[in-house]
């Protein structure tokens, strides 16, 4: 974990602590006078709204957890992205590209089932995925289906993730008896209605050098004509491939999955910390959209979302 997560996680921890400690003390002294039928002394109008806040403020975080377990993780969001190039050709209708990620699949699906029919509404001409296959071997069934069912809908394209290189997942075959085809340090160029649109990807690798290299490998022979997206799970490359590519996409974030009103993800994981934590940003002349992904972490983390909603994006790329 980064230094910056690390130290959000300990002040979001300190601030719970402090916030439940409190509402206790207040709930218990209550108690203590009801026990001896001693009425309350007067307080000042500051202290007795201050303690008012601080239940209020206790209780509204008791009934988030319900709502972040069973309502959030089942909830996705279509979330819509145009961008404007003049590598393809004006006034032509737009290349329509659906972005997921992290589905971290477990043996009981949660929204697997129901991301086909989601998809194919939207019409995509090619469907990428950004890594996290599964938490562990019990969901490789249920990836292996959804990655059939979207490969029905339109190509499917994808890289893996940190989830799916270590523990002990490194030598699961994860698109064996599917149409999806992997990139990892490869490019496909292809055609769409007379444009021309060339993906690159690498699966995540914990060694720079190897990145590097494969990062290297990908881009090569990219026609400088095509409009060019580069596909890999963390965002953390973005200034490996910045001005030579045109487009980002990547995932791992998860929004934060816990993220907070007006301030976001308190973790990303990432090294760049929320400076690419979800939706569209720029580095020079290269876009990069960061997906809040599908699942949720694995291990012992808990199942929960929070203002971090399941997504699904659709990315119009239409000529000037």
């Amino acid at each position: 974990m980064y230094t910056r997560d690390l130290i959000s996680l300990i002040v979001f921890a300190a601030m719970l602590a402090v916030i439940y400690g409190w509402a206790l003390l207040i709930l218990l002294a209550g108690l203590i006078r009801w026990i001896r039928r001693r009425p309350a002394a007067p307080v000042k109008t500051w202290r007795r709204w201050t303690r008012r806040g601080i239940l209020a403020v206790a209780i509204a975080g008791l009934l988030c957890l319900p709502y972040a377990y069973f309502v959030e993780p089942y909830w996705p969001q279509v979330a819509h992205v145009r961008l404007q190039t003049d590598k393809l050709p004006a006034g032509a209708a737009p290349i329509r590209i659906v972005q997921i990620s992290d589905l971290h699949c477990e043996a009981a699906p949660r929204l697997e089932e129901k991301l086909p029919t989601i998809i194919a509404g939207l019409k995509p001409d090619l469907i990428v995925f950004t890594g996290d296959c599964i938490n562990s071997p019990a969901g490789l069934l249920v990836f292996r289906k959804l990655m059939n069912d979207l490969s029905d809908v339109a190509p499917v394209y994808a890289v893996l993730g940190n989830w799916d290189c270590w523990r002990g997942q490194a030598s699961q075959k994860f698109f064996e008896g599917t149409k999806v085809r992997e990139l990892d340090g490869t490019n496909a160029p292809f055609g769409i209605r007379g444009a021309r649109i060339s993906l690159a990807g690498v699966r995540w690798n914990s060694d720079p050098e190897c990145n590097a290299r494969k990062i290297g490998d990908a881009l090569a022979g990219i026609p400088p004509g095509d409009f060019s997206i580069f596909l890999c799970h963390k965002p953390d490359q973005i200034y490996d491939v910045a001005d030579k590519v045109d487009l980002y996409l990547a995932g791992h974030t998860h929004g934060g999955q816990v993220a907070m009103p007006f301030y976001g993800a308190i973790i990303t994981l990432s090294r760049h910390g929320k400076r690419f934590e979800s939706g569209l940003n720029r580095v020079g002349s290269t876009w990069i959209y960061t997906n809040r992904g599908i699942g949720m972490e694995g291990d012992a983390y808990p199942r929960l979302r929070f203002f971090a909603r399941p997504e699904i994006t659709l990315i119009e790329l239409k000529g000037k």
